[in-house]
């Protein structure tokens, strides 16, 4: 009975952890075991922990979901925000490094604003041992089959790259809209491991798909 248990505890511990592209090994966290005084907005999406050269790190996404528009009286008016957070840990001590924050206000129509599933993640492509945090999400306030926004960004330390453009619609007729993306100056000048890396996620999420 006892090494039955002990191998349910094991499978619970490694079912947490995983290991992210270029040596780096998250943890996933939920609300119930974070730090009590990490502040955050929303309801968390996704939350995971890893150490690299920079100490014990945490990186929060989460989302409002629709809710009904504060600047409108109209009930039909909502908005949706959504939000990422990256956080080291010192001792007692919690260090905001950066924050995501994106929103969709004032749409009477289809509305979204949510991280893709799947989609965090830690690499370290460098190879320096500092963590490459990559967030994927869409937003679209719409009333047809026109293609959502899109966006992936990363970052390094205090460094952000953005990769925006909208996700692709296959027609009843088998044209396609959408699916074009642009980078930022950061992504432009930056390694083109990076590039690569942000164009595989692109590619593997680029397909519009509904009630997702």
């Amino acid at each position: 009975m006892k090494t039955k248990t002990a191998i349910l505890i094991l499978a619970f511990f490694y079912s947490l952890t995983i290991s992210g592209q270029g040596k780096i090994t998250i943890t996933k966290l939920n609300s119930t075991n974070l730090p009590k005084n990490l502040k955050y907005k929303g309801s968390i999406k996704e939350a995971i922990r890893w150490t690299d050269k920079f100490g014990d790190n945490i990186v929060i996404t989460s989302e409002t979901g629709e809710y009904q528009s504060k600047s409108r009286k109209e009930d039909t008016f909502r908005d949706a925000e959504l939000f990422a957070y990256h956080f080291i840990i010192k001792k007692d001590t919690i260090v905001q490094i950066w924050k995501v924050y994106d929103f969709i206000n004032e749409c009477p129509v289809e509305i979204e604003a949510n991280f893709i599933n799947n989609t965090l993640q830690v690499t370290d492509l460098n190879d320096d041992n500092i963590g490459e945090i990559w967030l994927m999400y869409k937003k679209v306030c719409h009333g047809d089959v026109s293609p959502s926004d899109m966006k992936v960004i990363m970052y390094q330390g205090q460094q952000k790259y953005e990769m925006v453009g909208q996700k692709k619609i296959v027609m009843a007729d088998k044209k396609t809209y959408g699916g074009d993306y642009k980078f930022d100056k950061a992504f432009i000048d930056g390694p083109t491991i990076y590039k690569d890396f942000a164009k595989k996620l692109w590619d593997k999420n680029i397909m519009q798909t509904w009630g997702d």
